[in-house]
């Protein structure tokens, strides 16, 4: 099969042909049709730091996708052939106490698919039938299938807290972010503001609903703030960013007792007004990947029952590019202009 392979310690893939994994007795193979390509991808094409960390070279990168069933394990029971699919990235041992108790998404022991088990980026991906995700329905497109994992942190982010008539700040316009705009709109948010420094992210923010799009480069969040009449200021933050100054200006335009979800991960130590924090009684809460499998559910049924909320949350893919022309995407991802890059791996 033709796939993306990081052939060791080092900067770049290569497309090149490797085995087609086999599928054990739980597993289910499925014919890739599209991918994602995440932040993580581009740490692990780069081999910086936080890929060194990550990964074991040799190995098939990519976790975001959507395909066909081509094969199920004899001891799979639920998953069938032909069936289309995303899948749940996080490979969980079901053993610690947190999978015990029914806490999955926080297993100490997870095996990321696309980080330390071969993933998506290939014509064939293997996954336990347990991490499938069976879609249902023509509306769920190979381009809309190839986010679900994306979109689920999203959401995971945005439904942290209640958004009835609340007032959302959401730093950092990346896919992710962007995303989390028609998400709290449908969950009941009443302003939604969007910071960033790229002008079309921002112009994309404000096609999908967002009532304030700032450019923090030039203007102020307490600016935007006012615009809005938000003498208090926020109610809830979803922090997508993992910058500094991102999580600073936050914590200084929260609403006493206001809260926050941190989705971006930071790659430096982060300075924080603790006195504001303490003082304002302020709630911070750490999100990583998606609620196993409460938040596949909750978007499954959103996106089937709202169609203006699918058509904003599939807008955020901006570009579907050739899989033998990844380098293009790749580029396209980390210059950090546009939505979501999805990668085709049909008509090879």
């Amino acid at each position: 099969m033709k796939a993306l392979y990081k052939s060791g310690p080092h900067a770049g893939f290569e497309f090149t042909e490797r085995p087609e994994p086999e599928c054990g007795a739980h597993d289910v193979k499925i014919r890739v049709f599209t991918t994602g390509i995440c932040g993580t991808d581009l740490h692990i094409e780069a081999y910086d730091a936080a890929a060194q960390a990550m990964i074991q070279a040799p190995m098939i990168p990519g976790h975001e996708f959507y395909g066909e069933v081509v094969e199920v394990g004899d001891l799979v029971e639920h998953v069938e052939v032909g069936q289309r699919v995303s899948g749940e990235g996080h490979v969980v041992c079901g053993m610690c106490r947190n999978c015990r108790a029914g806490r999955r998404q926080m297993c100490i022991n997870t095996v990321s698919v696309g980080v330390q088990r071969d993933g998506a980026f290939a014509e064939y991906v293997v996954i336990p039938e347990a991490n499938v995700w069976v879609h249902k329905g023509e509306h769920v497109t190979p381009e809309l299938g190839a986010i679900f994992d994306p979109l689920g942190n999203a959401v995971h982010t945005a439904l942290s807290f209640p958004l009835v008539g609340e007032d959302v700040l959401i730093t950092g316009a990346g896919p992710i972010g962007l995303m989390a705009i028609p998400i709290a709109r449908h969950a009941g948010a009443r302003y939604i503001a969007i910071t960033d420094v790229s002008a079309e992210r921002l112009e994309l923010a404000r096609s999908m609903g967002a009532d304030a799009a700032i450019d923090v480069s030039a203007t102020r969040i307490r600016e935007a703030q006012r615009e809005l009449g938000l003498a208090e200021g926020f109610d809830v933050g979803l922090e997508m960013s993992g910058r500094a100054s991102a999580l600073q200006e936050m914590v200084a335009n929260m609403n006493h007792g206001g809260k926050i979800a941190l989705l971006g991960l930071p790659a430096e130590e982060i300075a924080i007004d603790w006195q504001s924090v303490v003082t304002h009684m302020l709630t911070i809460k750490g999100i990583y990947g998606r609620e196993m499998f409460e938040t596949w559910y909750a978007m499954a049924a959103m996106l089937q029952t709202n169609a203006t909320l699918r058509e904003r949350v599939e807008s955020v893919v901006t570009d579907v590019i050739a899989a033998p022309e990844w380098k293009r995407g790749f580029d396209a991802a980390r210059a950090g202009a546009t939505g979501k890059i999805v990668l085709d791996w049909r008509n090879l």
